[in-house]
């Protein structure tokens, strides 16, 4: 069985199209599935839209996305996990390449993202050289991120010290684990919190992740990129 597991924290506007798209694989996929939406604390429709969808909706209150995507994996019953962030759009063609990889003996892997809408300068540059960093590093974007139950369990899930790169961190793991792959098959996530922080914010954002290292991921301060309130998206209205 396949466990696709969404994070979810005030996702009303959209976690719908995200579902849609999960329920249209697995209507193509010939194995079974089940769909779980965790929902962190949200004040909005977010599980009642999960439900809506037909989705297994559990709630915890972390605002804290490793723990978010652990509590998923705890109730899963699949032996392949496929977490995808509720802004991120999943298609057939990937999901079969992932669940190939699998049977072919990795462990986990992700996929190449691209980001949707238009984008300001400093957006693309910056996508573009994280992109191609993930992709030389063979590190997956949490996004997108699958892998065996077996090798998940194995090292412990996501390290729930982080309160960002907590993907990193378990694709290193993986790595140890057996082979973890990126898919060329690309994946689409919304580009809104790429629209809605200026220049100067990302920059300043980068430079704290440098000046503190693994000590500024660790807590919740500083990274509003993540955790400060949403901001509306011109691209949509989101």
């Amino acid at each position: 069985m396949i466990s696709f597991i969404v994070p979810a924290y005030n996702e009303e506007r959209l976690l719908g199209a995200t579902l849609q798209a999960i329920n249209a694989v697995v209507q193509a996929l010939d194995e079974p599935c089940e769909v779980i939406v965790v929902d962190d604390g949200s004040t909005d429709r977010t599980a009642e839209i999960g439900r809506e969808h037909g989705a297994q909706v559990v709630a915890v209150a972390h605002r804290q996305i490793a723990a978010t995507r652990n509590a998923g994996a705890r109730v899963a019953q699949g032996d392949v996990f496929i977490f995808v962030d509720a802004d991120t759009l999943v298609h057939e063609t990937l999901v079969q390449m992932a669940r190939q990889a699998l049977r072919d003996g990795a462990v986990g892997g992700g996929a190449v993202v691209r980001f949707d809408g238009a984008m300001p300068l400093h957006a693309r540059l910056m996508v573009q050289l994280v992109v191609k960093l993930l992709q030389v590093s063979r590190l997956a974007a949490g996004c997108f991120f699958f892998c065996t139950r077996t090798a998940f369990e194995a090292v412990g899930g996501f390290d729930e010290r982080y309160f960002a790169a907590e993907e990193l961190g378990l694709s290193r793991a993986l790595k140890r684990q057996g082979r973890f792959l990126i898919l060329r098959e690309p994946v689409l996530s919304s580009g809104r919190k790429l629209r809605t922080h200026s220049a100067r914010e990302m920059w300043a954002l980068l430079g704290h992740l440098m000046r503190g290292g693994l000590g500024a991921v660790r807590q919740r301060k500083g990274l509003d990129l993540w955790y400060a309130q949403r901001r509306e998206d011109p691209h949509n209205g989101v």
